[in-house]
């Protein structure tokens, strides 16, 4: 999966409205939505916006190479959603 497709589950999984996560992380509504589009590839700094928001860190090994590492804190959003579900 690209990593525009991975941001989108990555906001779907936090519950968040395009308009909130691009606020919440700075990047402008219209570069979000052309990459969970997947009109355009994410920048870099793009990407460290997301990878180095304290709400968001713990998606960045998955948002990198698609692997998690729940010891490390290190989760999907499979996994995001799961907690969420078990805690309602």
């Amino acid at each position: 999966m690209e990593v525009t497709g991975k941001i989108r589950l990555v906001r779907q999984a936090e519950g968040m409205a395009q308009t909130a996560f691009a606020n919440e992380v700075g990047i402008n509504i219209g570069t979000l939505r052309n990459y969970e589009q997947g009109r355009t590839k994410v920048n870099i700094d793009e990407l460290a916006k997301i990878t180095t928001h304290p709400r968001f860190k713990k998606y960045t090994l998955w948002l990198m190479t698609g692997d998690t590492a729940p010891e490390a804190g290190q989760i999907s959003p499979e996994i995001e959603q799961e907690r969420r579900d078990d805690s309602a």
